[in-house]
């Protein structure tokens, strides 16, 4: 009798435990692969911007004439908008006005492409491509971290000469209703093959290298410091504490009150990078997060709904292969 009694709180016991594991499995957060309605997919491309205009996300860009591939979230899948007038790869897109603008990107081959002359501009509503202000000839350069504030886009570093040098330290602010450009302050070091992030007034710039500084090693010259500037005060200044895996080509954005730092390339592993890393502002410490599905680096994030997405970029270090893979974060429930 008593052997079946106890053996009937074990039974319990473990029924219990069991419903607290799946629990836990429930509320855990984490990546997960997102599958179109229809089957349809993206253009696979790299060294290209997604971006979220309204109910919609655009990747845009990219080595090479890429159309514009739209995911529409209300019936869950993809389609393809217009081709750009030229070829256009290493931006970070800005929404200004329900318009897409495309700033200070690169042009052309490997390793020696050249800064873009010209403001380009992508119309959702339209799914039409239009050429905007010309750039000052000598503040032209690709591969910038750009964001918006107040109206006006402020454009930071970014390098001149494609993939072989001339890193720029540089901060310019652009206002797209009148056309001005205007000369910041400099950033306290160069850095190229990243993504700004707007929070609380300031721009911050995590992750990235100096491209071609070390030309043994074309994936390296990886920065770790984290510079911090100040809109209105025009300043910089360096957090305390760098980023926990040195990496470039990553994307970033701002949530929940951190910076998440996502993806990218180096010279320590081939594949790439899979790790994501948020920098708290109230503590300017770094936290681990879960792991991509795929690694993967040359896009970009979107929030939606409180999920965080990424599509298409690459599965290696440098251009191949290209993904036309999506995948989210969602926060447990």
């Amino acid at each position: 009798m008593l052997s079946c009694l106890m053996l009937l709180v074990a039974c319990k016991e473990e029924k219990k435990e069991t419903k607290v594991a799946d629990e836990v499995a429930v509320v855990q957060s984490g990546w997960q692969a997102v599958e179109s309605k229809d089957g349809s997919k993206p253009v696979a491309r790299h060294e290209a911007a997604f971006v979220r205009v309204g109910d919609k996300f655009y990747l845009l860009g990219g080595r090479g004439i890429r159309p514009v591939s739209i995911y529409d979230t209300n019936t869950g899948s993809w389609s393809t908008g217009a081709e750009p007038p030229l070829e256009m790869h290493h931006f970070q897109p800005v929404v200004y006005q329900n318009k897409i603008y495309i700033i200070a990107a690169l042009s052309g081959k490997y390793p020696g492409e050249t800064p873009t002359e010209h403001i380009y501009i992508y119309d959702p509503a339209n799914d039409q491509w239009s050429k905007g202000d010309k750039i000052p000839e000598e503040r032209r350069r690709g591969s910038t971290g750009n964001v918006l504030h107040e109206g006006k886009i402020y454009v930071s570093c970014g390098i001149k000469n494609g993939h072989i040098g001339d890193h720029k330290n540089w901060l310019d602010r652009y206002d797209p209703s009148s056309g001005e450009w205007k000369v910041l302050a400099d950033a306290p070091r160069p850095r190229d093959h990243f993504q700004a992030v707007l929070a609380n007034g300031k721009i911050y710039a995590p992750a990235g290298r100096n491209t071609g500084i070390n030309p043994d090693t074309p994936f390296g010259g990886t920065i770790t410091e984290v510079d911090v500037y100040d809109i209105q005060n025009n300043t910089w200044d360096t957090l305390p504490n760098n980023i926990l895996t040195s990496r470039a080509g990553n994307a970033a954005m701002l949530f929940n009150d951190e910076i998440w730092v996502v993806g990218g390339e180096s010279p320590t592993i081939e594949k790439a990078h899979a790790e994501v890393e948020a920098l708290d502002l109230n503590t300017y410490k770094w936290r681990t997060l879960p792991n991509l599905v795929q690694g993967r680096h040359g896009t970009g994030l979107v929030l939606f709904e409180d999920e965080i997405y990424i599509a298409s970029g690459c599965g290696n270090r440098g251009g191949s292969p290209e993904l036309d893979t999506m995948e989210k974060f969602a926060l447990g429930e």
